[in-house]
């Protein structure tokens, strides 16, 4: 093939019949950002972030704030002193009025090395097996239907998972 004929390809001219074919793919819903707080018992508390606001310290801390008031209703007798408390490097999460929020809230943040697989933080624990086995494949129309299979998955999860 000539360059003049590569060219015409792509410019409507002779060899146009030869373009490769376009597949139009189905639009998905889009991501929705899940905030998800586990511990040995299972999920005290799992927040859909809204489309619009954006991930930051100021909805974080919010976060950290019911997370300490669903420990104290559902975790009585088992948060004794401290809750040591292990999160992954995101800004939101490194941000200085966070580790005063942690300290307040009386959570000791343990350091996480970033990239290290062998701390199971969600990243490399609970998100894989959501993502191969219930999300895998899945187109969905509204955020709803993303949530919803997302919950039946988790709910679906022995405490071994946790």
């Amino acid at each position: 093939m000539t360059r003049r004929q590569s060219n015409d390809q792509w410019s409507g001219g002779i060899a146009a019949h030869t373009a490769p074919k376009k597949i139009r793919v189905q639009k998905s819903a889009g991501k929705v950002l899940a905030s998800i707080f586990w511990d040995q018992d299972g999920i005290p508390l799992i927040d859909y972030l809204p489309r619009g606001p954006t991930n930051n310290s100021e909805y974080y801390l919010s976060l950290l704030v019911q997370l300490k008031g669903i420990f104290k209703e559902k975790r009585r007798g088992k948060v004794t002193k401290v809750v040591l408390f292990l999160h992954d490097n995101a800004l939101a999460h490194r941000a200085l009025a966070t580790q005063k929020k942690l300290a307040y809230l009386v959570f000791q943040y343990l350091v996480h090395p970033s990239s290290s697989p062998d701390m199971a933080p969600s990243h490399y624990h609970l998100f894989p097996g959501l993502k191969k086995k219930q999300l895998k494949f899945r187109h969905s129309s509204s955020d709803a239907e993303i949530i919803a299979a997302v919950e039946t998955w988790l709910d679906g999860q022995s405490s071994k998972l946790f």
